[in-house]
């Protein structure tokens, strides 16, 4: 009976590593498209606009599945997890604005490139927030991977051209944008840990991606146009609705299952692969090209990436691609 009962544990493994690894390069996939469809979405609609609708969607298409979790679970959605849920929102709606706002100053593969570097800010920001994982920083490869890292991302974005102009350099509001969008998904990363870990991943999603609508949609009336999709036609508007089906919702949810059955390190490292295949793909269909220090910066950031991302706190981890 032993070796039949090991023999079907060790299948059950083997089935759930295949499920992990299947939903991890699932997402390494998914995760390097976003910055391309809001590349091209950024001819047709504003960045108020078209943050709002794709977080609606994204919103509506996950609903079903928060509702049938509480139900299967007996869990209910109170004011306590609206309160739970509201600081993150905060960064997370000026993250989504100032990162379509970054593609009108660079392409959408040297902007995946960029956000690499939300890796060193999630862990510099744990420790602000986190005195218990303070330890950290006294390993070198944390210290040697926050200063590559955050040379690199510098230097991916200020090698970039200014496309409005004949200068070398990119333009420092472009600069700017770039930085705090990068800065305040880190600091969402870090806020939704409670959160997460409170009431779930799915769940505090759901109510995540509603509240995050909810306050993009004043911005959306004041500064935006709620007519766009009238107005963008039809291939935009269904680029649009997959982009926020697949880019937010399944990519979350199929983070989720990655982290559950192969663990946080592996999921997070291999989503080092994103702004190769971005770049990749940015080139096929834009036609981008890096320059060589950009290049260069570029390896040097992946590398701080790599090496601060070893020391990183797990708990972080697991919530820093919360899309």
């Amino acid at each position: 009976m032993k070796p039949l009962l090991r023999n079907t544990v060790d299948l059950a493994r083997r089935a759930n590593l295949s499920k992990g690894y299947a939903a991890v390069f699932a997402t390494v996939a998914i995760w390097s498209l976003p910055s391309l469809f809001m590349y091209y979405l950024n001819r047709f609609y504003d960045p108020w606009a078209q943050n709002f609708y794709r977080y609606s969607i994204a919103c509506v298409a996950i609903a079903p599945l928060v509702l049938w979790r509480a139900r299967r679970a007996g869990q209910t959605i109170d004011m306590h997890a609206v309160r739970l849920c509201l600081l993150p929102c905060l960064p997370n709606v000026v993250h989504q604005i100032t990162q379509v706002m970054a593609l009108f100053y660079m392409g959408p593969g040297v902007y995946t490139i960029f956000t690499r570097c939300s890796v060193i800010f999630t862990a510099l920001l744990a420790l602000a927030f986190f005195p218990e994982e303070r330890v950290i920083i006294r390993q070198w490869q944390f210290q040697l991977g926050t200063l590559l890292g955050l040379l690199g991302a510098f230097g991916v974005i200020w090698f970039q051209a200014n496309s409005q102009s004949h200068d070398r350099h990119i333009a420092l509001p472009g600069l700017f944008i770039a930085f705090t969008a990068t800065f305040c998904w880190a600091l969402y990363g870090v806020l939704i840990k409670r959160p997460s870990a409170e009431l779930g991943s799915i769940r505090s999603f759901g109510l995540v991606s509603f509240i995050t609508s909810a306050l993009l949609l004043p911005l959306m009336l004041a500064f935006g146009s709620i007519a766009t999709p009238i107005h963008a036609g039809a291939h935009a508007n269904l680029v649009l609705v997959i982009s926020a089906v697949i880019c937010i919702t399944l990519a979350h949810i199929l983070y989720y299952v990655a982290i559950h059955e192969i663990g946080v390190a592996l999921s997070q490292t291999l989503q080092l692969l994103c702004p190769a295949i971005a770049m990749a793909l940015s080139a096929w269909i834009y036609h981008e090209r890096l320059t060589h220090a950009q290049l260069w910066s570029a390896a040097v950031l992946l590398l701080g990436a790599f090496l601060a991302m070893r020391t990183k706190p797990i708990a972080t981890a697991e919530t820093a691609e919360n899309i």
